[in-house]
This record gives C-alpha cells, sequence and structure tokens, in this order.
C-alpha cells in the first residue's frame, strides 16, 4: 500500500485556494495546486502527480518543503536570475558612467583599464569574462579604430605614393 501524501494546515483551504489564484507564475502555481490538492483529498502522491500534471519527485519536494517551511517555500522568487553577483544593476550603471563619459570625449576604454578599476570597487581579484559579461549586459560592443578608410581605393593610394614628395624622400 502506497503512503497517502498530506500537507500540514499551516493554512486553511480558502487561503491556500487564493494563493493559487493569485500566483506570481505557473510555476508557482503548479506548486500551490499541489498543497491543495494535498489538503483538499490527501492520496499517493503518484496520483497528485497525475492530477497537477507535474513529476512525482516535484509533488514530494513540494510537500515536503510545505510542510516544514510553510508557504514560505511556496513564494520562492523562481528559478535563474541573477543573485550571485559583484554589484546591483544601478551599482554597474554607475560604475560605466566615468568611462561612458570618456568614451564620448574621444578615449578608449579597455577591457584590462575597466577590469583594474572594477577589482579596486569590489575589492578582489576577478576574471576578464567577468568585464566582458558585463559590458554584454549593459550593451556594449568591441569597438576598434578601423585601419584603412571603407571608401578606399587602393590603386589610387599607391598612385599618389608613387607620385608625391614627402620630407623624408627630399633629403
Amino acid at each position: 500500500m502506497t503512503r497517502v501524501s498530506r500537507v500540514a494546515t499551516h493554512l486553511s483551504e480558502a487561503q491556500v485556494k487564493a494563493k493559487l489564484n493569485s500566483a506570481a507564475n505557473f510555476r508557482q502555481q503548479q506548486k500551490w495546486l499541489v498543497v491543495y490538492n494535498a489538503l483538499v483529498d490527501p492520496r499517493p502522491a503518484e496520483a497528485i502527480a497525475k492530477h497537477t500534471g507535474t513529476s512525482l519527485r516535484t509533488v514530494h519536494q513540494v510537500v515536503s518543503d510545505y510542510n516544514r517551511f510553510g508557504s514560505a517555500a511556496i513564494e520562492t522568487p523562481g528559478k535563474g536570475g541573477r543573485r550571485r553577483s559583484y554589484l546591483s544593476w544601478e551599482a554597474e550603471v554607475n560604475f560605466l558612467a566615468p568611462f561612458v563619459e570618456q568614451a564620448v570625449a574621444g578615449h578608449i576604454s579597455t577591457v584590462a583599464l575597466i577590469q583594474q578599476a572594477f577589482e579596486q570597487q569590489v575589492g578582489q581579484a576577478v576574471d576578464s569574462s567577468t568585464i566582458y559579461r558585463l559590458l554584454e549586459r549593459h550593451q556594449w560592443r568591441k569597438l576598434v579604430p578601423r585601419p584603412a578608410h571603407p571608401q578606399a581605393v587602393a590603386a589610387q593610394q599607391a598612385a599618389f605614393k608613387q607620385t608625391s614628395h614627402s620630407k623624408s624622400n627630399n633629403s
């Protein structure tokens, strides 16, 4: 005989139903649906998983988390996101502001220069890939002075070099 999945009565049936209806995203809604099913009609986890369209592992995990931590276990920020960062978004914008001003003035900002300033601000060494990701997050792109004008004609330049008299040739 399989075990019946039950949840602790942290919230009443009406409160769980209200949380289900006001869930912030689909994943949260699924979790509340698992809790609601285990609260209203306790039955084996396999049956709850089939009814809610989740996996057996998800049902076990949600029931276990809810029983231990209550509604806080269901209302988590979700998957993904940037939770481990050196600086917040606003701090990154403020950090890059002087480099933007320098670029507008015509100065070249290199990754090594930005990395040195970043390490000084956060107080520890960081890999150059951290700086490249920072620049990509803020839509910076690699701009390099072009080696030649795009409309230059090589034959005309070669002819000009042959016919012009530079100071070095007059010596």
